[in-house]
């Protein structure tokens, strides 16, 4: 008898084995021969391919190979997104059912998480979006491969904007206990030399962080998209773990489909839960000045205490403002949510930010540390007393000001170049020196992604 409560499995046998123990046998050895070694700190989102494993179960093997031990232990949630492919669909189809099937067993899905997607109008309850629907169902033997106990959350998507994506996958979020997957493959049927080049072009795109991707390029360009603004609005690092096509691994090369594993990650900064706390309130405020979505503010003690910031806006990798202060006039709570409307509508080098650009802005927040005097008796002394990549510098001389975050030691390495351009900032010229200036360096705790 048909249990109307479970998805069973669609493609079992034809994507990938249907026995059981065959099936474990292939994923195992896939995953040993996966050369990704996994972190301490997994990622939070991860792109696989959905072709049959033949074909790219070695390219999807890459990313799930990052899903530790500590991952086992700590993801009890796997938020799932892919393509339709079998039916025209607008925006997000959530199923009704209880679990998912695969010959390793069942799934169960975590209903209060799509309930809570409800009140969102680009998400309907759609079935028959996943009653075939093989991009989402390849990923699941990997899952329960690397992990324990996990709920699942799975998304079909269809016609959609990458914002309503992004608003879906900030909905579900959460913490360390869930993974985020995007299911997609890349060119499709090109020859051999012109899915490369294309595949790689995609790529470079996705590693920029830029959203800006059509179907041609992926056929999960949609929910890829949507994932690149909620990985650009947390402050994620991309980094690619395996890029081939068919020609690569099971098929011939006139006719390829290419493939792709992109891990999405925090950098140690980001897992600091004061970083994370200091980001979303940064974001949340200019959200709201704009009229869009907010979300989630996590405590922290530290919030309450005196702390200066410096908040730094990016769009498309260029700077779109920066406000902030060296001492402590304020709460940190405050302080940085103040420095983040100033850099978004008050930078005076730049127009204020619109609701446009809102979902692919960069936010960096950097905590600035006391700041001590840097004593040289001559630029020489200044210069080789300076730690390049390290230091944040001050300069003032009979009124005039400016500073430089450590953050400028990337466009600017050399400590010559750095200090001469500091002069510049302060009206000064890049020569002078004076036995009145006065330099001071300070340290920073930097959060986000420039």
């Amino acid at each position: 008898m048909t249990d109307h409560s479970v998805r069973p499995a669609a493609v079992a046998g034809l994507f990938y084995p249907g026995n059981a123990a065959t099936l474990r046998a292939q994923i195992a050895g896939l995953l040993g021969a996966a050369s990704t070694p996994a972190r301490e700190l997994a990622p939070k989102i991860l792109l696989a391919p959905h072709a049959g494993y033949v074909y790219s179960g070695a390219v999807a093997a890459a990313a799930y190979a990052t899903l530790g031990a500590a991952a086992r232990e700590r993801i009890r949630r796997v938020v799932l997104l892919g393509p339709a492919h079998r039916v025209a669909l607008r925006g997000l189809a959530a199923p009704t059912v209880e679990a998912f099937e695969t010959p390793l067993g069942r799934i169960a899905i975590d209903r209060a998480a799509l309930d809570g997607l409800a009140d969102l109008p680009q998400v309907a309850a759609r079935d028959d979006a996943h009653t075939s629907e093989h991009a989402l169902e390849v990923q699941l033997p990997f899952l329960q491969a690397v992990l324990a106990d996990f709920r699942l959350v799975p998304l079909v998507v269809g016609h959609a904007t990458p914002e309503e994506v992004a608003e879906v996958i900030t909905r579900l979020w959460g913490g360390e206990e869930t993974l985020i997957v995007i299911s997609s493959d890349l060119s499709h049927y090109l020859p051999y030399a012109r899915a490369q080049a294309s595949d790689r072009a995609t790529v470079d795109a996705v590693l920029r962080l830029d959203p800006a991707l059509d179907h041609e390029q992926a056929c999960g360009a949609t929910p890829l998209a949507g994932a690149l603004l909620a990985a650009r609005a947390h402050g994620l690092a991309p980094r690619l773990l395996a890029l081939c096509n068919s020609g690569d691994t099971a098929g011939d090369r006139a006719r390829v489909v290419g493939y792709a594993a992109v891990a999405f990650e925090r950098n140690d900064a980001l897992a600091d839960p004061l970083g994370e706390a200091l980001l979303a309130r940064a974001r949340n405020a200019i959200a709201d000045a704009l009229g869009q979505p907010t979300g989630p503010e996590p405590g922290h003690a530290a919030l309450a205490e005196p702390g200066a910031t410096f908040v730094t806006l990016r769009r498309d990798g260029e700077l779109r403002g920066c406000i902030g202060t060296l001492e402590p006039q304020r709460a940190l709570e405050h302080d940085v949510r103040l420095h983040a409307l100033a850099a978004a509508f008050h930078d005076h080098r730049f127009t204020p930010l619109a609701a446009w650009e809102f979902q692919t802005l960069a936010i960096e927040v950097s905590l600035i540390g006391p700041s001590e005097p840097l004593v040289a008796a001559s630029e020489d002394e200044a210069l080789r007393a300076l730690e390049p990549g390290v230091d944040g510098l001050t300069l003032e001389y009979r009124g005039r000001h400016a500073t430089f975050l450590p953050q400028v030691w990337e466009q600017l390495p050399a400590p010559a170049d750095f200090l001469a351009a500091l002069k510049r900032k302060a009206g000064l010229p890049e020569d002078f020196w004076a036995e009145a200036l006065r330099l001071s360096r300070y340290r920073v705790r930097k959060f986000g992604q420039a």
